[in-house]
């Protein structure tokens, strides 16, 4: 009867004292991972915006704002000590975005064109003169 009676406090405190202070989980500890899936991703897009014409960019956005939230959560507590052991990750991922950012521009600039040429060809096909007042007789 008397174990059953033992505080879980007292017994968490045991616990604790027992672990390795190695053996707990410090902030930040899984940024690694985190950084790699993340330039994974981003290189997966980048290399998919330039060769795949049905790659979802939908899907492809939804997964990076998740693990943009991960990212923040991974980053709170975190000092810049922690930082530092990621800086050569950081700065690799630095410049994977900025590939990416080089594609994403070059996919919506050709969007802007073809946008611009339908536009100039239904504005081609508007003024042809099939529909003017001309046609029409009412021209003077």
């Amino acid at each position: 009867m008397s174990e059953r009676t033992l505080s879980i406090p007292a017994l968490t405190a045991r616990t604790e004292a027992a672990e390795p202070a190695a053996a707990k989980p410090r902030p930040g500890g899984n940024l690694a991972a985190l950084l790699r899936r993340i330039e994974a991703a981003v290189e997966e897009e980048t290399s998919a915006i330039r060769t795949d014409m049905s790659y979802d960019l939908k899907a492809s956005n939804a997964r990076k704002s998740r693990y943009l939230y991960e990212l923040n959560r991974a980053m709170k507590g975190t000092g810049p000590e922690h930082l530092a052991e990621h800086g050569e990750m950081l700065l690799r991922l630095r410049q994977t975005l900025a590939r990416n950012e080089t594609a994403i521009l070059a996919h919506l600039n050709a969007v802007n064109e073809v946008a611009n040429l339908m536009k100039s060809a239904i504005q081609h096909a508007e003024a042809d003169g099939t529909y003017s007042a001309g046609e029409f007789g009412w021209a003077r």
